[in-house]
């Protein structure tokens, strides 16, 4: 079984994926952001690294999309691949950080790698303001992620409610962490862990 987590940067993604795995007994798969080595490099200078950046990440999702399909266990993942195809990329590209060239080729790969990977049986949304959004960002204090601006955090969230909004490629389960904390609230978490367990069991 694959469940993914998908949401804008700070959105509380690997927290939920963590808890969620200790809970259910899955077992996580993270966002590669230690080992990355484009992250610094394009944090500081967009225009020359996005592609490169998108490329490892698209490579990287794609590893971790065939190893859980052939690993035949229950696993969480942190960020999907269509994540990086329908709001990173077209972003980048939309704002000129990417040109027409490398994002073609983007697309292509992309294309071609859907075709050999299966969505998650459950897709988790993680549904954030950009005021909750840059509060997360501060308090984890990663420094590439000091220069991220309001503007362009507000054009991923445009892009992730387009995209969900025609997400149809499997269950999908709504969260609007704005109001609740599933970190320090156990209710709140609880709640969380009953809708899925209510999409998974289709007691709905």
């Amino acid at each position: 079984m694959h469940i993914a987590v998908a949401g804008n940067i700070g959105s509380g993604k690997t927290t939920l994926t963590q808890l969620l795995s200790k809970h259910f007994k899955w077992e996580p798969h993270y966002e590669d952001v230690v080992d990355n080595p484009y992250l610094d490099d394009f944090y500081h200078q967009m225009e020359r690294w996005s592609f490169n950046l998108q490329i490892y990440f698209l490579n990287s999702r794609f590893r971790q999309v065939m190893q859980i399909r052939q690993s035949g266990k229950k696993i969480i993942q942190d960020r999907t691949i269509y994540e990086d195809a329908h709001i990173f990329a077209p972003n980048l590209h939309a704002m000129g950080l990417m040109t027409n060239r490398d994002f073609q080729n983007y697309t292509s790969l992309f294309e071609l790698m859907e075709t050999m990977v299966q969505p998650p049986d459950l897709l988790i949304y993680l549904r954030s303001s950009i005021p909750n959004l840059v509060g997360q960002i501060h308090k984890r204090g990663r420094e590439y992620e000091n220069s991220i601006s309001i503007d362009y955090l507000s054009r991923l969230n445009e892009r992730y409610e387009a995209w969900i909004q025609s997400y149809t490629k499997g269950k999908l389960l709504v969260i609007d962490v704005d109001n609740i904390n599933f970190v320090d609230n156990p209710e709140d978490l609880g709640n969380i862990i009953n809708r899925i367990d209510a999409e998974l069991n289709g007691l709905f």
